[in-house]
């Protein structure tokens, strides 16, 4: 049924007899412009309710058991509200809000009946009312020219490219990987060091990675650094290490984050489960020259499978499901690679249908130098892949720079479910 208003009993007293803020504020002229309380409570009927909405509203004080009065205003908006309810009529949102905080209006169903003198006449709005009652068969309904284009509406939705990652996350999750966590601003130990990458590897120099100016240090796990330092000097599980003198003081040189692998090494020093799965979803900055395919920052797919009996053979499948499912891509190829923390290790190129073969990311199995002084024994399959491309792929664009548009038409017209897995 429809809802009304109708004033409460207080509602009409007040009607008839005046609001009691009107009351006292009329009393007070009459006194001069102040009376005493005892006076007041002799003369204005409910004072109290009276004294409260004028002290709310700045028409009077109070000093010393004297009411003195401020100003007096010519109208009270709930004065005009009680005269609209009582001639049937809904008066502003907040009027109205006020007499139903002060009890003096009530809601109110309109029957059948009233609905009823609706048959026969000519509406241009279906309500619940009407169907519950049937009446909708007893009206006419105006006429609308449809053949008229009306305006568009654009929806709220979500960005296309941060929904997908949300669906890759959660397929992620489904699949039994726990997600990884980690900071943006990386030592540079976490981010090469203890993936046996070592200082003089040309990707450390500074126009491969950027680098903090202030604060320029962070700090070392002892124990773990002298396990990784005596990986890097001398080797362990039979390899020759790198050789050279390994510099603590480099590798606390703080960096925005290149590559997700740095939360890998972290999580395996946490003591992983075995078996295990994990991932991560991150930001990772590199100088690079922005073009269709390149940005100097993207996302990065980071993931880990630990377990007895892992081979290269499985990490192949994990890739392929990655490129075939996940981005849709029709035809995929395995490139060997080299990493310093890997071996075997292998790129992930996927053919899109405009810009041809594109590398997805790199992958391998942690060599024995990564995982031994992070206190892990058994094999571990490593993948990062620039999920902006597997992006890409997914929602049909041919520049990498379109997924962090502001183009409204593109947003507008993207299709809700093209990103769906």
């Amino acid at each position: 049924m429809e809802s009304s208003y109708a004033l409460t009993e207080e509602g009409k007293k007040y009607l008839r007899e005046g609001l009691p803020e009107r009351n006292l504020l009329d009393f007070l002229k009459s006194r001069g412009g102040e009376a005493s309380l005892e006076e007041a409570k002799q003369h204005v009927e409910n004072l109290s309710i009276a004294l409260q909405w004028c002290l709310k509203r700045g028409w009077v004080k109070l000093e010393n058991e004297t009411i003195k009065l401020l100003r007096c205003p010519e109208e009270i908006p709930e004065e005009k509200a009680l005269e609209i309810v009582a001639e049937g009529g809904k008066p502003g949102d907040e009027s109205l809000k006020t007499l139903f905080f002060r009890k003096l209006v009530k809601k109110v169903k309109v029957g059948a009946e009233k609905l009823k003198e609706l048959e026969g006449k000519e509406i241009t709005h279906l309500t619940p009312e009407l169907i519950k009652l049937r009446l909708w068969r007893k009206v006419r309904f105006k006429p609308y020219n449809v053949e008229v284009p009306g305006r568009r509406i654009f929806p709220g939705k979500r960005h296309p490219y941060l929904k997908f990652l949300s669906e890759v996350r959660r397929k992620l999750v489904e699949l039994g990987f726990e997600e990884m966590e980690g900071p943006v601003i990386e030592t540079e130990f976490w981010n090469y060091d203890a993936l046996f990458q070592p200082q003089d590897h040309p990707a450390r120099d500074w126009w491969d990675t950027y680098q903090l100016k202030f604060p320029k240090y962070g700090d070392l796990p002892e124990v773990v650094a002298e396990r990784v330092k005596e990986a890097h000097e001398k080797g362990v599980a039979g390899s020759k290490g790198w050789g050279y003198r390994w510099d603590p003081r480099k590798a606390m040189q703080l960096m925005p984050r290149a590559h997700g692998t740095c939360l890998s090494a972290r999580t395996l020093v946490k003591g992983p489960k075995i078996p295990g799965k994990y991932f991560a979803i991150v930001r990772c900055y590199r100088p690079d020259v922005i073009d269709a395919t390149h940005g100097v920052e993207f996302n990065q797919v980071e993931g880990i499978v630990l377990g007895e009996g892992l081979s290269f053979r499985e990490l192949l499948g994990i890739l392929k499901t990655f490129a075939e499912e996940i981005a849709n891509a029709e035809k995929v190829k395995f490139i060997p690679d080299y990493y310093p923390f890997t071996e075997p290790s292998v790129q992930l190129s996927a053919k899109h249908p405009e810009l041809g073969w594109m590398e997805f990311g790199g992958a391998g199995i942690f060599r024995e130098e990564v995982t031994i002084p992070l206190g892990v024994n058994v094999p571990v399959l490593a993948w990062g892949l620039g999920i902006d491309r597997l992006a890409m792929f997914k929602l049909g664009i041919s520049d990498i720079r379109e997924l962090f548009t502001r183009n409204l038409e593109w947003l507008r017209n993207f299709p809700v479910s093209k990103t769906s897995l």
